[in-house]
């Protein structure tokens, strides 16, 4: 296959799927959505689909094509068409919904999470489609709640299951890791989310009365920290039973990138103020340890100026990622009987949303086909990932079809998605869409 012939096809598709980027499809805001919908739909037609589907029966639509290849195997594509809000724009260097190019990069909201590597996947099939046709099925689920969770996606596959049938299954993200190895990941970790808040009063007071008035402040801090130790080490019982234990194989996967493991780009990409990281195997815990992260607190005054009050109310936000074997709506339960054992009672927590951690196994036919691959055309710059630090609704697309999932696309590790100035090096997405093509071929030939 020509390199350079694939390379032009995907910086062509980025540019003529301008449009796509543009259309500001927050799921979190309900805003864009019916918009993005339309703009898959049409594209999918305009390349040649035999079939697209629109499945709406819920929230946000998820988009279904197909598109018919030389032999009967079938590849099935996972993405998402909904983003993040943009928030704060003032920290954006350029306009979050305008493709910018500078200095060998793309800027924009849902450049890497997801819209450019759902581009990517349209420029190998527009590759094919002009170049003799493509060589096996290809099939796109592209859903529009990824960015809340996924809440919906469950219902969607199982309605859709017949036409979801195939042989093996392309899942979003992926890209290349902070030494520019390019990643096949097997999986992803998993969630849940959910708030915990506490009542001391029916009104704030006097902050002269903290002497005999409890603080709800300081009641959920004391509280959440008592779940969480010194040593990292998250304090609920039976939170960590039933985790999956890993293969010999997976378990020499993850030695070997651990050495590789670029600690030092790592601290300087998120400034870390100390200067060093609070454990001794980060890639391992990275992959197979469970979190549970604060991720905001709010609480009597916040404004600017002094405001000396007890507060009332006080409500915090956390996630728990989670591994293979742990079951996201348990853990909520384990932790709010916890709270009541340590004397916290009054603590409630509220369940937000969920999804199960999934791998498939480092040794699986497919997974294999994807890392030989990936050394045949970059050498030894490969790592073969049992899983996402982050998680996805992977688990319920293996639930309904049984079949084997594996990631790459064309992130690299300064993509920052979620946060302002988001982007993709456009060699990355290239490249990417150049694997991408090879592997459509190799997939139709074995």
């Amino acid at each position: 296959m020509n390199q350079e012939n694939i390379y032009q096809y995907a910086e062509e598709e980025l540019k003529k799927d301008a449009d796509f980027f543009r259309i500001q499809s927050v799921s979190a805001q309900n805003k864009g959505i019916q918009e993005a919908v339309n703009y898959l739909t049409m594209k999918f037609k305009e390349l040649g689909a035999s079939e697209v589907k629109v499945y709406s029966e819920y929230r946000n639509p998820a988009v279904y094509a197909f598109f018919k290849g030389h032999t009967g195997k079938t590849l099935l594509f996972y993405n998402h068409y909904d983003v993040q809000p943009e928030d704060p724009t003032d920290e954006w260097q350029t306009n979050p919904f305008e493709p910018t190019y500078k200095d060998n990069k793309v800027y924009a909201r849902g450049i890497c999470d997801d819209k450019g590597e759902l581009v990517s996947r349209l420029a190998a099939v527009r590759y094919y489609q002009e170049n003799g046709g493509l060589p096996c099925n290809i099939k796109f689920m592209v859903e529009g709640e990824e960015e809340i969770g996924s809440p919906n996606i469950d219902k969607y596959v199982q309605d859709a299951a017949v036409d979801l049938t195939c042989d093996a299954f392309v899942w979003e993200g992926g890209g290349m890791d902070e030494d520019d190895n390019f990643q096949i990941i097997a999986g992803t970790k998993g969630i849940t989310s959910f708030d915990v808040d506490v009542s001391t009063a029916t009104s704030d007071a006097h902050s002269s009365l903290a002497a005999y008035l409890d603080n709800a402040a300081w009641r959920l801090v004391q509280g959440l920290a008592s779940l969480y130790g010194s040593d990292r080490q998250i304090n609920v019982a039976h939170f960590y039973d039933g985790i999956t234990q890993l293969s010999d194989y997976t378990q020499k996967q993850i030695e070997i990138l651990e050495q590789r493991f670029n600690t030092s780009t790592v601290i300087d990409t998120f400034g870390v103020n100390n200067g060093e990281l609070p454990v001794k195997k980060p890639f391992y815990a990275v992959m197979n340890e469970p979190t549970m992260t604060i991720n905001g607190l709010s609480a009597g005054y916040e404004g600017s100026g002094v405001k000396t009050v007890i507060p009332r109310y006080a409500k915090a936000k956390l996630d728990c990622r989670l591994v293979p074997g742990q079951d996201p709506e348990k853990i909520a339960y384990y932790i709010q009987e916890q709270l009541k054992h340590n004397g916290f009672g009054d603590l409630q927590v509220h369940f937000n949303l969920s999804e199960e951690a999934h791998r498939t196994p480092l040794e699986n036919e497919f997974v294999q086909q994807n890392y030989k691959l990936a050394q045949e055309l970059f050498g030894n710059q490969v790592a073969l990932i049992p899983n996402q630090p982050g998680a996805g609704p992977m688990r319920a697309f293996y639930n309904h079809l049984q079949i084997p999932i594996v990631g790459f696309g064309i992130h690299y590790s300064g993509s920052t998605p979620h946060a302002p100035n988001e982007n993709i090096r456009l060699s990355d997405f290239k490249q990417g869409t150049y694997y991408l093509v090879n592997l459509v071929q190799k997939f139709s030939e074995e």
